[in-house]
């Protein structure tokens, strides 16, 4: 067996590589990482089931939280008229 290399000494090497080389080694990795994750995500259908289900259910709560908060602001904002106020309360600070 080879002896084991830590991320500083693979960092080193890599390093050494040119930019070209860089790249693919880059590339490389990126798929490796996106095969691992696709298995781990399509691996259990019950569990990504589960966790497709509990986001929904989070975003449907954020969205009844969003709906709450804009129904307490009833009155109607002039953007322009904030930001003018603003300005102007902070040319007087000055």
């Amino acid at each position: 067996m080879g002896s084991t290399v830590n991320l500083e000494q693979i960092e080193e090497l890599a390093a050494k590589l040119p930019q070209q080389e860089q790249l693919k080694l880059v590339a490389r990795i990126c798929e490796r990482l996106i095969e691992a994750v696709s298995k781990t995500v399509t691996g259990d259908k019950k569990e990504t089931e589960m966790l497709r289900r509990e986001r929904a259910l989070e975003a449907t709560s954020i969205l009844r939280e969003c709906d709450l908060a804009a129904a307490a602001f009833t009155r109607k904002t002039d953007s322009a008229e904030t930001i003018r106020r603003i300005r102007d309360e902070r040319h007087r600070q000055l």
